[in-house]
């Protein structure tokens, strides 16, 4: 008892004042993510059905894209967390400048490349599509392309401001950048009859403003972790390189996670009218069942850096529990409410009987493994990513994915007849095996023989 005292009330790198700060401010942000892609899709739905296709084709895209760089901040994030758990500031921030630098060539590069090779895209990638759709694409494609340097940027500025522990500043200018967004939607829509034009515009203006505010922000010297004031680059290939020992396993592994949901909606696609719709609402829903909790796994990178750092593990184990508990009790509070709604969620949308029968069937297996598997599933390998073991995590996660949420997808919902029932299912199986398999892995205590610094 003595030993617990000891951690709980001198040594405690964030206490619960400190961590309170840093996950309520990604709660809201999360939250409002959420929200505003709901009132985005419904704005851009009143441009005409072959202007939503168009857009969600490219934004399948995006999402990689914005997927990929959200890893390698993650990356960032973890040395200079790091670092702040050594106390050594300089060095800290030193790897904050080499992430923001070094993820916008990248992006840049990637933008080139996707400039250049528009035709591929819009004909290959895209494959047959109607020549409406595909002018409304091309559209949207050439104008949110520009976008992704600043994607990457504002990656990259929020999750240094969470290895600070400062997660209110990501949610202010996430805020701005929402408003923005929003705001310009409404207006070259519903005002100026833009169409798909309406739609890009804003998504482009929106993330140049959110990458402008942050980098200003993290430029000054007055925060524990600052960029350098300066236009020219020099890269610390050591440094780029811790960086992406982790970045690159978890960009791997959101890309694939991303291929994986695409192969599975063209399973989905199959069954019919009605299970393209439920599926379609059940992800609606589904967000706001895991939104508590994926807010709190981007504070578990944070916390568990900063204790890996300054070489506490005893901290790392005890804030890994405490926050998988708190995982736990949001995702329960939250889920019971979906519970609740679910007649409202059903009626709002207006569904044959066929398609709110199965939705609900789905809601309701998707809430029980939401509260039961989740947390473990994906907070136990951000504990692991956090310590440098992101290789380990990846494999698990691949091998997972690949093995029982794309192979018992075909098998529960084709073989054995479940539909898209059956692909809901073999998600839940795939979060069941990833959930022992990190368990496992992190009661060996392999991650605590990793260094990355």
């Amino acid at each position: 008892m003595g030993k617990k005292r000891i951690i709980e009330k001198e040594r405690l790198l964030f206490d619960n004042k400190a961590l309170a700060a840093l996950i309520l401010p990604l709660i809201v942000e999360q939250f409002l993510a959420v929200l505003v892609g709901m009132a985005d899709s419904v704005m851009v739905a009143s441009v005409g059905e072959a202007a939503v296709s168009g857009v969600s084709l490219v934004d399948n895209i995006m999402v990689l894209f914005t997927n990929l760089f959200a890893a390698l901040a993650t990356g960032g994030a973890v040395i200079s967390g790091q670092y702040l758990g050594q106390k050594n500031e300089k060095q800290a921030s030193r790897a904050a400048t080499q992430l923001v630098w070094f993820t916008t060539i990248v992006a840049v590069v990637i933008m080139v490349i996707i400039y250049c090779g528009k035709w591929f895209v819009l004909h290959v990638v895209f494959g047959q599509i109607d020549a409406d759709v595909m002018r409304h694409a091309d559209i949207y494609l050439m104008i949110v392309t520009a976008s992704i340097p600043f994607i990457a940027l504002y990656n990259a500025g929020a999750a240094v401001f969470r290895a600070m522990g400062n997660s209110r500043v990501s949610m202010q200018v996430a805020m701005v950048m929402n408003v923005v967004n929003v705001a310009g939607n409404a207006i070259l829509i519903y005002g100026f009859h833009r169409g798909t034009e309406g739609v890009a515009i804003p998504t482009l203006v929106s993330r140049i403003t959110a990458a402008v505010l942050i980098i200003i922000l993290l430029c000054k010297e007055k925060n524990v972790v600052h960029i350098e004031k300066t236009f020219r680059y020099r890269p610390e290939w050591p440094m780029v390189r811790r960086i992406l020992g982790i970045g690159i396993p978890n960009g791997l592994e959101n890309s694939m996670f991303q291929l994986g949901k695409i192969i599975v909606l063209s399973l989905v696609s199959t069954f019919g009218t009605y299970a393209i719709a439920a599926n379609a609402v059940c992800n609606a829903v589904a967000n706001f069942q895991v939104l508590p909790g994926i807010a709190i796994n981007l504070a578990v990178t944070a916390v568990i850096a900063r204790c890996v750092g300054a070489g506490d593990y005893e901290q790392a184990e005890y804030y890994t529990k405490k926050l998988i508990r708190l995982g736990y009790v949001s995702m329960w509070a939250v889920n019971i409410i979906v519970l609740l709604l679910i007649p409202l969620i059903l009626w709002a949308y207006s569904l044959s009987d066929i398609t709110a029968q199965t939705a609900r069937t789905i809601m309701y297996w998707h809430c029980a493994s939401a509260c039961v598997i989740w947390p473990i599933s994906f907070m136990l390998p951000s504990t692991l990513r956090a310590a440098g073991d992101a290789k380990v995590t990846m494999v698990i996660s691949l091998a997972s994915m690949w093995t029982f949420r794309i192979v018992f997808s075909y098998v529960l919902a084709g073989y054995l007849g479940l539909g898209v029932l059956g692909v809901w299912f073999a998600m839940f199986i795939d979060w069941l095996v990833r959930a022992v398999c990190m368990t496992l892995r992190y009661k060996s205590g392999k991650w605590k023989l990793i260094h990355s610094i």
